[in-house]
């Protein structure tokens, strides 16, 4: 079951590297970002216009974190995703999940063969939030 899966992943996950995510309060990534913050998520900001959102040291890669990661929580466009994917599966993420009205099932598949669980088009905040 979907919620299952959900479940087990934000429950075993401690940290939570957010590409696409911007540095403004008005939008949803830093919104998300700031709930995870406050659920007590570590969370890692990737865009490279950035040094440091929500006080965070901000990367402009995946590849660039010296740290594991257990899920790569993306706020680009779909097409945008694929590589995205690739560098989580390089840096050893454990999970991949393509934010609300993020839908690239060749990312996804592509994940999934490689060994991380996909969550695809569905909001971490909302999911995190129905949980509790």
């Amino acid at each position: 079951m979907k919620n299952d899966k959900i479940a087990h992943i934000l429950t075993s996950a401690s940290r939570i590297a957010v590409v696409g995510l911007s540095p403004k309060p008005a939008r949803p990534s830093y919104q998300v970002a700031a709930y995870l913050v406050a659920a007590g998520y570590e969370v890692i900001p990737v865009n490279p216009g950035h040094s440091e959102i929500l006080g965070a040291k901000c990367y402009p890669n995946l590849e660039s974190i010296p740290v594991s990661v257990d899920i790569v929580d993306i706020f680009r466009k779909a097409v945008d995703v694929p590589p995205i994917v690739v560098s989580a599966i390089a840096i050893g993420a454990k999970v991949i999940w393509m934010q609300s009205g993020i839908v690239n099932v060749e990312a996804a598949e592509l994940a999934e063969e490689a060994g991380l669980k996909v969550v695809m088009d569905y909001c971490i905040k909302i999911a995190h939030s129905e949980l509790h």
